[in-house]
């Protein structure tokens, strides 16, 4: 398999998907993971919004250092397809709401789509900017697979 194909796999996983999974480390050094609904820019930048008084968000505001996993957890048991980031993230900075807002709300045709004003206090933009990625290789996969499920890096 090339770098290429694996690549390819990573973006259709991200594509397919409408949840990741965030986690993050509270200020107390505990984690916490819960899943949000995301839009992605490519594969640098994903977008949700959150209540800044949300655990995980209070999380990112204290420790920027995330992980992400993205995958469809409606598959049989050995079929998954995953990615996985390390990333930081932010809200999104006021100067770059409106450009920001309005890639978000692209993915989300059923959904109401916010304006810049209401993304200020209740609920904000944020962002994860990754810094590395991998996707999942199952032990099975008919053209990589080893017997035991692996990471391969993606996107490098």
């Amino acid at each position: 398999m090339t770098q290429e194909i694996l690549d390819r796999r990573a973006a259709a996983v991200v594509e397919a998907n409408k949840y990741l999974v965030l986690g993050t480390v509270g200020a107390d050094g505990l984690p916490w993971v819960t899943p949000v609904y995301f839009t992605p820019d490519g594969h640098d930048a994903f977008y949700w919004v959150s209540s800044p008084d949300a655990l995980h968000s209070r999380n990112v505001a204290e420790r920027p250092d995330v992980s992400i996993a993205i995958f469809d957890s409606s598959v049989p048991i050995g079929g998954a397809s995953a990615v996985y980031f390390r990333a930081r993230a932010t809200q999104v900075p006021d100067d770059e709401l409106e450009r920001c807002v309005a890639l978000y709300a692209a993915r989300y045709p059923e959904l109401r789509a916010y304006s810049v004003d209401e993304l200020h206090d209740d609920i904000r933009l944020y962002r994860a900017r990754p810094t590395e990625h991998w996707i999942l290789v199952t032990g099975g996969d008919p053209q990589y697979g080893t017997g035991i499920d692996s990471r391969r890096p993606v996107w490098l």
